[in-house]
């Protein structure tokens, strides 16, 4: 009888100590307090937030092709590329880049030598921004007709040189073109490339 009653405390003493060992799991899982303060003092909360970052940095132009229109041999031809836009999503301190513009040789036909307008005869001037968001300066690379500059090397479009976070500019940059004296008739295709970095 008596190891029956002990056997009944033995197992009763069991089941008290695990009701207490889940009583303190279930107190250590609540969360801390932020803090406790004394009444008239001020009692602060660390808050944080994450500014996030969207497709980063990048150019688009116009689809092609875009048509100048038509001109004789020896005179000069010039028009509208359409707008090329840069689009800054880095979310940078320092949101500074540079778009850089480059060309081909202009041909028809076989592309022989007398149907070719070369590379050096085709002018580019970017003109001033015609829109912006954003914060910085944005500096055009040929503010004027006088500034164009020729394809036969790659050169600045466009920059902004100061400025941190979102950021876009648009440009419509002309395009000219001195027809050799001795360009054959015929349609002549070349592309013009822009980058950003």
């Amino acid at each position: 009888m008596f190891k029956s009653r002990f056997g009944a405390l033995e197992s009763g003493v069991a089941f008290a100590m695990t009701t207490t060992a889940a009583a303190v799991l279930a107190t250590s899982a609540l969360p801390a307090l932020a803090g406790t303060c004394a009444p008239s003092t001020t009692c602060e909360t660390t808050v944080t937030f994450a500014v996030t970052s969207g497709d980063g940095l990048q150019v688009t132009v116009p689809d092609g092709p875009v048509s100048l229109g038509s001109a004789e041999p020896g005179d000069q031809i010039s028009g509208p590329l359409g707008g090329i836009t840069v689009s800054d999503e880095r979310a940078a301190l320092g949101a500074t880049w540079t778009a850089t513009v480059s060309g081909t040789d202009f041909t028809t036909g076989g592309g022989t030598p007398a149907e070719t307008v070369p590379d050096g005869d085709i002018g580019y001037w970017s003109g001033p921004a015609t829109a912006t968001t954003g914060t910085g300066t944005f500096v055009p690379g040929q503010p004027n007709a006088s500034d164009a500059e020729w394809l036969n090397h790659p050169y600045t479009a466009f920059r902004k040189t100061s400025g941190s976070g979102y950021n876009s500019a648009t440009w419509n940059p002309t395009i000219v073109v001195d027809v050799p004296a001795e360009a054959v008739e015929g349609t002549y295709t070349g592309t013009i490339s822009h980058s950003v970095a």
